[in-house]
């Protein structure tokens, strides 16, 4: 017996998700532009705004207002200045080149720099191990104290705010066994996450997301847990 095809929603316009949370950006929801370090253009979503603001990105609509860039060459030349004048009075010395330029000291903020896969890699590969609960029940439960004290409550309580309450399912993974499934859900989107309670450096990932329940399978949409006003996770 062949199934119903899915129903797609369609929209006039792409799919937009922030940059920071990666949660897609809900119709009417208000989003800011902001510069990352090389100039790029980022869309943050409101509730990752002060993350933005944390990282050091700049708002697009602010960047009119920031000061001119500083004359570094100027300011190395009025270093070999004052070394020159240690030895023969207060006269110039010409610009060294840049290769052999003395360090400028200054209380100036370094980049924000992106996360790459490689670096991942190298941080799970030296990560700390925590202890496995064995049962089930125990497992679940630490998983979702570990959810409830990450980031993505925030996530979870912004969209609760246009959406309404989520449904929440959360399971230990069949093959893996310090891994638990949490599931987030909406009528109209939901998120997977991994939680590794083995892995005491990044245990928590978000592993996909879509628009219907249908797009569930049948275990994942067996409710048991609940999430307050503030997206935290509890066992029902």
């Amino acid at each position: 017996m062949r199934s119903a095809p899915k129903k797609e929603l369609k929209t006039d316009e792409e799919p937009v998700a922030c940059d920071i949370c990666g949660r897609t950006i809900l119709k009417g929801e208000r989003t800011e532009p902001f510069l990352a370090p090389g100039g790029r253009r980022r869309t943050v979503c409101e509730l990752c705004i002060p993350r933005a603001d944390h990282e050091g990105w700049i708002r697009e609509s602010a960047q009119n207002d920031l000061p001119a860039a500083r004359a570094r060459p100027q300011q190395r030349r009025s270093f070999a200045r004052r070394l020159r004048g240690m030895f023969d009075g207060d006269d110039p010395a010409p610009p060294l080149p840049a290769e052999e330029a003395p360090p400028v000291f200054e209380d100036e903020p370094q980049p924000v720099r992106e996360r790459e896969p490689a670096r991942t890699r190298a941080r799970r590969e030296a990560r700390q191990v925590r202890a496995v609960p064995t049962t089930r029940e125990v497992k679940v439960e630490r998983a979702l104290e570990l959810f409830s004290d990450s980031d993505h409550p925030r996530t979870i309580a912004g969209i609760a705010r246009t959406l309404g309450p989520p449904s929440v399912h959360a399971s230990p993974d069949g093959t893996a066994r310090s891994e638990v499934t949490i599931v987030v859900a909406w009528e109209l989107s939901w998120y997977r996450y991994r939680v590794d309670l083995g892995d005491a450096d990044e245990p928590i990932i978000l592993l996909e997301k879509g628009d219907e329940l249908s797009e569930l399978e049948e275990p994942l949409r067996d409710w048991n847990a609940l999430a307050d006003d503030d997206g935290r996770l509890a066992a029902m």
